[in-house]
């Protein structure tokens, strides 16, 4: 029957139906709670983990850990170790590829969104993307065997040419050999450009219509409406997109084992230094992990990484983030 306003009143399937939603939104919530709260203790539990093995053996470690060059676990009655060599190594081969890959994959995701045809956008992205796909030791061994050959060339040139400068000094390790830091960076930088021209790609295709319509009525270029609109509308994707491909170069593994070869000592921040970044350092040991206190050791450098690779994914989604609610 109406009442007094004229409407019926809610009818009993109704109101059912409205409580077995709300049940459903409760439980749907609780699953996606559980879900993510998972993840956030399996972090904290890995955190852990790191520590508790790590602690023993830098209590027993007889050199710095953080501006120590030695690594030496095999005596556990004398442990020397520490992580300013696989520091060095990490950061400049991983910013090295950072500094090559960020303008080509720009590149790339400008030409995918705003000047190629969807004809040839469309599978042209597919290889891109495709990259991400090749298995790291492929490309290691493209690396070492066909790239630094190659590379020979260029190196020696900036090596006799530009030696003055702390980046392109001769270093530890001979350019003609090309497991070096510049062979590495190059291939990392290959290794990188899938992820951050993806993330670039979907942000410049996020640019407003109306921006973009409004430069062209103001009679803009095609270039003055990619310098306008398109670029400082993506700056943020462009800084997020790079630090999620930093993080990938910096916990890089096996390709960079097999061009960098040498355990050389990596103290003069050179290209053409060698040795080993905290994965691959710990890679190469893994069959000798039979005591704990050497095993600690290694673990310890894993750790640093582990906060390293953190610290700047989260930084990563943090500017994905303010972009978002920008």
């Amino acid at each position: 029957m109406p009442n007094d306003s004229g409407t019926k009143p809610p009818t009993v399937s109704t109101t059912l139906g409205a409580g077995s939603r709300q049940v459903g939104d409760k439980v749907f919530k609780w699953v996606a709670t559980t879900a993510g709260a998972t993840i956030v203790a399996a972090i904290g539990l890995i955190a852990v983990f790191l520590l508790i093995r790590a602690i023993p053996s830098l209590q027993a470690n007889n050199a710095n850990f953080f501006t120590s060059n030695e690594f030496l676990t095999s005596d556990e009655t004398n442990m020397r170790f520490g992580i300013r060599d696989l520091l060095t190594v990490t950061v400049l081969s991983s910013v090295f590829a950072l500094l090559i890959a960020v303008p080509i994959a720009v590149g790339i995701a400008l030409f995918l969104t705003r000047y190629a045809p969807p004809r040839l956008s469309r599978p042209f992205s597919s290889v891109i993307d495709l990259l991400a796909a090749v298995p790291s030791i492929v490309f290691g061994l493209w690396g070492i065997f066909v790239l630094a050959p190659q590379l020979e060339p260029v190196a020696t040139f900036l090596n006799e040419n530009l030696g003055w400068f702390f980046l392109f000094s001769e270093g530890n390790v001979s350019v003609a050999g090309g497991g070096t830091i510049f062979t590495a960076g190059i291939v990392l930088a290959v290794m990188i450009l899938p992820i951050i021209t993806s993330v670039t790609r979907e942000v410049f295709r996020q640019t407003p219509t109306s921006q973009i319509e409004a430069a062209q009525a103001l009679g803009a270029t095609k270039w003055e409406v990619v310098r306008m609109t398109v670029l400082p509308f993506g700056r943020s994707g462009i800084i997020a997109a790079s630090m999620l491909g930093l993080g990938r170069a910096l916990g890089e593994t096996v390709a960079v084992l097999i061009i960098l070869r040498s355990a050389a000592e990596a103290a003069h921040w050179s290209l053409f230094d060698g040795g080993y970044t905290f994965a691959s350092k710990i890679a190469s040991a893994a069959a000798e992990f039979s005591a704990p206190l050497p095993t600690g050791a290694y673990i310890a450098a894993g750790f640093v990484l582990f906060a390293l690779t953190f610290v700047v994914n989260a930084a990563a989604r943090a500017i994905a983030g303010g972009k978002v609610n920008g």
